[in-house]
């Protein structure tokens, strides 16, 4: 049995499936096994992926549902105990799975491992930002205390026991739009979080991926099931509320006022920024214009998003 299972979601990543599966094949540690995930493709996806011949291959194709669908699917097949995902569109560096062995072996006793991640724009390469104060290379962290700037579980940066999904849950097949962040909080609320200090993924910003497509952007993760959690615990009611607010200015530019009014209401707006809460109640057509120059700033790699 491999050490690690490595589920790869495909979707229409043509350009792009060849880099990222050979960056997983390019691993120091080759202790693994990859299944790929085919979620109903149109374009030359598959082309792509049945040109390599390698044993560690495991190929599946299904009709499209969802990435979330994608992923819960190749869990079912994964073989190993130790679990890690990789968008079809991203990169890991040699290293990764390397040193997430390292991780597990230093820390037996845990049961979710992540690392540093960069963030690939249109015109540079910068590295993300976490709300960490200590500086050495490992950090066993509260998820949501570590994820006021950026999540320290990013789904092409982690590896999980399978164990992680027995209790927590696996992705909401439902959600569109934030279903990974739906399942981190799941896992935050019951698991620390091993986090190395140390760059070893790189995240792709392509604009035409199905987390920017407007059609999906109120289909998001239902807060209200964390009510309860919310009144108990501090972090994770800032975390979810700078999630609201996201997902509340990406209602108002939809003009979907009613998923705006559901977001917002939810929203402590008292333990906002001054200029989150001026965005909440910009006039629509305001909001675009400030968006799009946000945007033009994304791709230049001065902000994390146009929505943080």
């Amino acid at each position: 049995m491999a050490f690690f299972s490595v589920i790869i979601p495909l979707y229409n990543k043509e350009q792009f499936i060849e880099a990222t599966l050979n960056s997983v094949l390019s691993q120091v540690f080759g202790d693994f096994e990859i299944i790929i995930i085919n979620d109903g493709s149109t374009d030359n996806s598959e082309q792509k992926v049945l040109a390599f011949s390698d044993s560690r291959i495991r190929y599946y194709s299904k009709e499209n549902g969802g990435v979330s669908s994608a992923r819960n699917l190749g869990m079912r097949y994964a073989g190993s105990d130790y679990i890690t995902f990789i968008d079809a569109d991203d990169y890991w560096y040699p290293e990764f799975l390397e040193t997430m062995y390292s991780s597990i072996q230093k820390f037996p006793s845990e049961q979710v491992f992540s690392a540093a991640i960069e963030v690939a724009s249109p015109k540079q390469v910068y590295a993300a930002s976490y709300s960490i104060p200590d500086a050495n290379e490992y950090a066993v962290v509260d998820y949501f205390k570590a994820s006021q700037n950026e999540s320290v579980i990013w789904t092409s940066c982690a590896v999980f026991h399978k164990k992680v999904f027995d209790v927590a849950g696996v992705f909401d097949p439902l959600i569109r739009s934030g279903e990974d962040i739906d399942l981190w909080v799941r896992i935050g609320l019951l698991y620390k979080i091993v986090f190395c200090n140390k760059i070893l993924a790189r995240y792709v910003y392509d604009a035409g991926s199905l987390s920017k497509d407007k059609r999906y952007s109120s289909i998001g993760m239902d807060f209200s099931k964390f009510e309860k959690q919310e009144l108990q615990h501090t972090g994770l009611k800032q975390f979810l509320d700078l999630n609201r607010f996201s997902m509340a200015i990406k209602s108002k530019l939809n003009g979907d006022g009613q998923a705006f009014l559901r977001f917002y209401n939810g929203i402590d707006r008292a333990k906002l920024s001054r200029k989150k809460r001026i965005l909440l109640v910009l006039p629509s057509f305001l909001l675009r214009g400030l968006v799009a120059f946000q945007y033009r700033l994304t791709d230049w790699g001065l902000v994390r998003s146009p929505f943080k």
